[in-house]
């Protein structure tokens, strides 16, 4: 057999160049390296650091079938007053087409002020279309609804009581939504009403805290696409359909890239439980924090480990909930739950105000969601529910400020079932116990690092990093 020489050269791990990214991204390979040939003396490439942050609009395809679109204006919407001024900017600039869909229309002063403005838009010429919930709608009378329809308009009530499953009383449209001419479009968890702009409450009455988001782009034709499948439903003209069967057309979007913002439109179906699956594709990838708002918050078991795994893991882990439910018996489901994610390192803080209405999270101030879907069983696997899930650094930094705002305004629970007064200073000076939070100049809060970690250095610094095991010694970089 003829022989073989055998070339020395450095172990595979000493030859990869490593550099770190212009905006603080996590860490970036300069170019394509190879692993260590395997058994078979086949070298495996690893991909680009571009090619794995296409890792969002994937997998946000695989687990909820909801394509990404890019280049999307969106600004996010505080509490019902700037929802409301600016859904009835949108229906008065309305040209050819206003689509709306609400779980909760009252008949008041907020509710008469959108008939109105929707039929003034009938008048006008454009083609409008109302969709309502039967039991969110429940104390408004039918006839509310007249003068859209007398005005040229089309009025459907989703799902009323009748012979078929559960005699029509479930599923329910959660959804919240407005879509004007395939353009622009507001979802979130803000319905019509005047608990939205004043309260409800006789006494301590306050606005109740929610969140809507406006989408101007090309996610506003998904968000018509969505509306128009609901509508079929709500006329009987159609199903709930696997949407599988559709091939993707968005997956090769990159964050680093293409132009923000990256919207998904992820639609909530009976038994799909999509928005729990793309909470829980973003637990994994979390480095830093997830913030989460929910009003109703009794998550399944799936979702309250990944939360507490990811807290467990060193990830700032909050979750913001009501003090007070518009149903007194929620306390009594939602209790064991809160009892588990806090013996596990999960925060949770209770709102002090009327109501905190708010469906929203925010991870690592990078991913954003805004929609109507609650972390239960309702709001997971039985309802329709429709939640925007948006990729942008700018408005997670603006996700991040309203959130700590809200944690001002309410008080944190301890094992011991009292309340803490206020959470850790932002910008503390003395030294920092464990898990305590320090704050990164333009980032979010994060948890300080309790155990060694790699710091690698900057290019025009030395060739040496550190390596976690104090024994190791420095290892020189190869620049081939």
């Amino acid at each position: 057999m003829a022989s073989r020489r055998i070339e020395r050269r450095a172990p595979w791990y000493v030859r990869i160049r490593i550099v770190q990214h212009p905006a603080h991204r996590p860490l970036a390979f300069a170019a394509p390296v190879h692993l260590p040939p395997s058994d078979f003396g086949v070298a495996g490439p690893l991909l680009p650091r571009t090619e794995k942050s296409r890792t969002y609009a994937r997998g946000l395809w695989r687990i909820a079938a909801a394509d990404v679109s890019a280049g999307n204006a969106v600004q996010l919407l505080r509490n019902g007053p700037a929802a409301f001024d600016a859904m009835a900017a949108l229906i008065e600039t309305a040209t050819q087409e206003v689509s709306m869909e609400q779980y909760i229309f009252r008949g008041d002063e907020v509710g008469q002020r959108f008939i109105d403005a929707l039929a003034a838009a009938a008048r006008r010429g454009v083609r409008v279309r109302l969709m309502v919930d039967w039991v969110g709608r429940l104390g408004t009378p039918l006839s509310f609804f007249s003068p859209v329809r007398e005005a040229g308009g089309e009025v459907r009530i989703f799902q009323c009581p009748g012979w078929r499953p559960w005699l029509g009383l479930l599923p329910r449209d959660h959804r919240k939504l407005l879509v004007v001419d395939r353009k622009a479009g507001i979802t979130g968890g803000i319905g019509i009403g005047e608990q939205w702009r004043k309260g409800l409450l006789r006494k301590r009455r306050s606005p109740w805290r929610d969140t809507a988001v406006e989408i101007c782009g090309p996610a506003a034709l998904d968000l018509a696409a969505s509306f128009d499948r609901m509508w079929d439903i709500a006329g009987g003209d159609g199903k709930m359909s696997f949407r599988g069967f559709r091939a993707p057309n968005a997956t090769h979007l990159d964050p680093y890239h293409d132009p923000p913002s990256l919207v998904g439109i992820v639609e909530g179906e009976p038994l799909r439980q999509r928005v729990s699956r793309a909470l829980q594709m973003q637990a994994i990838g979390a480095e830093k924090a997830i913030w989460l708002a929910s009003a109703y918050f009794a998550p399944s078991w799936s979702v309250a480990e990944a939360l507490a795994g990811a807290a467990r893991d060193g990830v700032d882990v909050r979750v913001l909930i009501p003090s007070r439910y518009d149903h007194p018996w929620l306390r009594t489901i939602i209790t064991p739950f809160i009892m588990r994610l806090l013996g596990s390192g999960v925060r949770l803080w209770e709102w002090r105000g009327e109501m905190m209405h708010a469906k929203t999270s925010v991870i690592d101030g990078r991913w954003v969601r805004v929609g109507s879907t609650d972390y239960n069983l309702l709001g997971v696997a039985i309802n329709y529910e429709l939640d925007a899930v948006i990729e942008d650094a700018t408005l997670g930094r603006q996700a991040e400020e309203m959130f700590l705002e809200d944690l001002e305004a309410s008080r944190e629970l301890s094992m011991r079932r009292h309340h803490v007064s206020k959470y850790p200073p932002l910008t503390p000076t003395a030294p920092m116990p464990a898990g305590a939070l320090v704050r990164d100049p333009g980032r979010a809060l994060l948890p300080a690092r309790t155990e060694p970690h790699l710091r690698f250095p900057q290019e025009d610094q030395g060739d040496t990093f550190e390596l976690p095991d104090a024994s190791s010694a420095a290892v020189k970089r190869s620049e081939g």
